[in-house]
């Protein structure tokens, strides 16, 4: 009997162990294809976030607590991002998430936090759709800080008509959620101008050639094409172009500033042009430090962040949780979510400064004013004006 009880005394203390070691800590959920064709986005964003937790941990952490990522691979398929969620909420029980990178993963799985109240900041994501899937809720627990398809979409279209001045436009975007939504965000803006695609076409994941798109582009008269689909993809286009002699200039989202969209179209993917938060240039002090402390840390190749604007918004969203978690007093979902729909201090982002970035009604932390065009040239991200270089690079949102 005395050894049984000893036996349950150290079992009661072990309990007791592991369950103040889960109070030392701050568990936030990281989610993001860390490998396949939308890794260059899923790692540079993973990289970023944990950029900023080392940083706040070194400084004292949150409420005297470090942050513990429990980062997961959801290989960019939608089952695998409930699969996550649901580990997450059961069984890790993580305080909130950060990350998404594939619009249909983030709309299948992150229903489970808004069920379970626990906040979500989409760091990447971008369907329109994603922050207003529970707008019938009286509490939304989806935010973003990433460049809606909304905002990105007549940018593109601006860009292509209004700047460029071509009339005959054709759209090729994949059949994911991610490719399906912009593509209607693109029509609804080329409709408010006036103008009517001559060519929509679609492709799957992983399809290498765009020859019976493009001939259809071609066929129709098309002067530009849009894009709305992810690295690997967009290359073949580029290369397809090439193949059948055919160069039109290629202007679409953010993700024509991929890695993998860079390397594999090579000479082929010069002159895309694209929306973009955040482009890797030291132009503030907030972006100097942190591209010199993420090429320390991770040391790419190149010197280039295979995505830059992934790890940008990646590392901004960890400092808004951070600052809410702060100013809620604790970990309780519902008060973190009413402290990010009411911030009272700024936070200095590397993508802008976010004053009071979110409301209740509004959980968009970028707005029409922030983003500016981006151009591929010889294997990097430039800006494609010169209007757009000599920008206020402290953009804020607009009131």
């Amino acid at each position: 009997m005395k050894l049984q009880h000893k036996l349950l005394t150290v079992a009661a203390a072990c309990l007791l162990t592991g369950a103040a070691f889960a109070q030392d800590t701050i568990k936030i959920g990281v989610i993001g294809p860390f490998t396949g064709g939308s890794s260059s986005m899923g790692v540079s964003m993973r990289d970023g976030v944990t950029l900023a937790a080392n940083q706040i941990n070194a400084a004292g952490g949150v409420l005297g607590k470090k942050i513990e990522l429990v980062l997961r691979d959801d290989e960019a398929k939608n089952e695998r991002g409930v699969e996550i969620a649901q580990e997450f909420i059961n069984n890790t029980k993580v305080v909130a998430a950060v990350g998404y990178i594939n619009t249909g993963v983030a709309l299948a799985s992150q229903r489970f936090f808004q069920e379970a109240k626990i906040p979500v900041i989409n760091n990447v994501a971008t369907g329109t759709l994603v922050t207003h899937q529970f707008d019938k809720e009286p509490d939304n627990f989806v935010f973003r800080n990433a460049a809606p398809d909304v905002i990105q979409a007549p940018m593109i279209v601006e860009e292509a008509v209004t700047r460029r001045g071509f009339k005959k436009v054709a759209i090729l975007a994949d059949s994911t959620a991610y490719g399906d939504l912009g593509r209607k965000d693109l029509t609804a803006a080329l409709e408010a101008k006036g103008v009517a695609p001559v060519a929509s076409e679609k492709f799957n994941i992983k399809d290498t050639d765009m020859t019976a798109q493009l001939l259809k582009a071609k066929e129709a008269g098309a002067e530009v094409i849009l894009t709305y689909a992810i690295g690997p993809e967009l290359a073949s286009i580029a290369n397809s172009m090439a193949k059948i002699g055919w160069k039109k200039p290629m202007i679409g989202s953010w993700t024509l500033s991929m890695a993998n969209f860079i390397d594999t179209a090579g000479k082929n993917g010069n002159g895309a042009t694209m929306p973009q938060t955040f482009i890797q240039d030291p132009n503030t002090p907030t972006r100097k430090a942190f591209i010199d402390d993420y090429l320390k840390e991770f040391k790419p190749k190149k010197g280039r962040i295979d995505s830059p604007v992934s790890a940008a918004q990646g590392y901004d969203s960890i400092y808004l949780l951070a600052a809410a978690i702060k100013q809620a007093g604790g970990t309780d979902g519902v008060k973190i979510k009413e402290a990010l729909e009411n911030l009272s201090t700024p936070v200095n982002g590397v993508v802008t400064v976010y004053n009071k970035p979110f409301t209740k009604t509004d959980h968009e932390a970028i707005t029409a004013n922030i983003p500016l065009m981006g151009e591929v040239k010889e294997g990097r991200v430039t800006y494609a004006s010169e209007a757009d270089a000599k920008a206020n690079p402290v953009r804020v949102k607009n009131p």
